[in-house]
């Protein structure tokens, strides 16, 4: 293959396929990634509208993908514990095996795809030098969407990689007959779980829990029966739905600590740059979004408009603006769902202004794209 190219994108998940797409149009692409497609992913699987206009320009149109409109939100603690509200953009259910597939196919009609790990990137005389395990390759630009915490972030000795993560997520699907504009997102001792359907009508069930409350259990089935069933809505669940895998997806030392959006002349992109709590509910449309404002900040460097340091300053100052009052609000909500006492006090406060709810799931969206 060749070796020598304008961009290259370790990560194939939703910010590194969609770089491929936009930048592809003008450029030399490489899109390295170990897996295949379709694959799942851990996700809570729930799309804001926030960028399914953009995606709709790049020629994937989420009406023709999925029926599952999410437009509501039912908060619980318990079963007299309870909030709804109208979620203020609303969104799509839609899988990340079909909305991977979905990117994927679009991105390699002009990109190249390399089924490959990255395992080191160095900047020397205005290029990078790029290494795989079965290649030695070249680029202009280093683009990294590895995802949540990879082996390159450890090799490049990132900050947040050195402190030791007290989280880890589990998901699964499911046959469950449940509103299919509804996301449930239900408090447990220790985390806090999100349900809602998904495209083929299967209810995708996804948790973040502490390491301390898991590790008191043998496995994700007894976890599941002795600390998430004690929610009475998730205890009914359990009852009820029938798992459509042989086994969950589960990942650990999930990391919210601060990440800079670029280090080393690498942009980051998605969760590589930083990572909202699931409870937010935005991740997706974020690593999408981060891929747009790549596009936007580091095109005019290729086509020899500004300088490669005007370029990189100008993502990170464009990225912080757009996203780090999102991932300060998502740490907040999530001290105070994960404290017992806040979490009543909060409910108490809900139950008597409900129009704030729709207001804090505003602070951790932004406008449409």
């Amino acid at each position: 293959m060749e070796k020598q190219y304008d961009i290259i994108i370790a990560g194939g998940g939703l910010s590194g396929l969609t770089a491929a797409i936009l930048f592809s149009r003008k450029n030399k692409v490489l899109l390295i990634d170990p897996d295949t497609y379709p694959r799942h992913k851990m996700c809570g699987e729930y799309l804001s509208n926030e960028v399914t206009g953009f995606l709709k320009e790049l020629g994937i149109d989420l009406d023709l993908e999925t029926t599952m409109n999410l437009e509501s939100l039912k908060f619980t603690a318990s079963r007299d514990k309870q909030i709804k509200c109208e979620l203020p953009q609303g969104g799509k259910g839609i899988s990340r095996y079909h909305l991977d597939h979905l990117l994927y196919q679009k991105a390699i009609e002009k990109a190249t795809f390399l089924q490959d790990k990255v395992i080191d990137a160095n900047f020397k005389d205005d290029s990078f030098e790029v290494k795989t395990i079965t290649q030695e390759l070249s680029c202009r630009l280093f683009l990294m969407a590895t995802g949540k915490r990879s082996l390159l972030d450890k090799k490049l000795d990132r900050n947040f990689i050195q402190q030791k993560s007290p989280w880890l997520a589990v998901k699964m699907h499911y046959k469950f007959d449940m509103e299919t504009n509804l996301v449930e997102l239900h408090n447990f001792d220790g985390g806090y779980a999100g349900v809602s359907k998904v495209e083929d009508g299967h209810v995708n069930l996804c948790y973040l829990a502490s390491y301390e409350s898991f590790k008191r259990h043998k496995n994700v089935d007894d976890f599941n029966k002795e600390i998430l069933s004690k929610n009475e809505f998730l205890k009914a669940f359990f009852k009820q739905a029938t798992p459509v895998w042989d086994q969950p997806i589960t990942i650990s030392q999930i990391s919210f600590e601060k990440k800079d959006p670029v280090e080393n002349n690498i942009i980051m992109m998605g969760d590589t740059a930083g990572l909202i709590h699931p409870l937010c509910g935005n991740g997706m449309a974020m690593a999408i979004h981060s891929a747009k404002i790549a596009y936007e900040e580091l095109q005019p460097f290729l086509e020899g408009h500004i300088s490669r340091e005007q370029a990189l300053e100008k993502y990170a100052i464009t990225w912080d603006k757009t996203f780090q009052k999102r991932l300060k609000m998502g740490r907040l909500l999530q001290g105070i769902l994960l404290n017992r006492t806040y979490t009543k006090l909060g409910l108490w406060f809900l139950r008597r202004f409900p129009f704030l709810l729709s207001t804090i799931i505003k602070s951790t969206h932004g406008k449409p794209i």
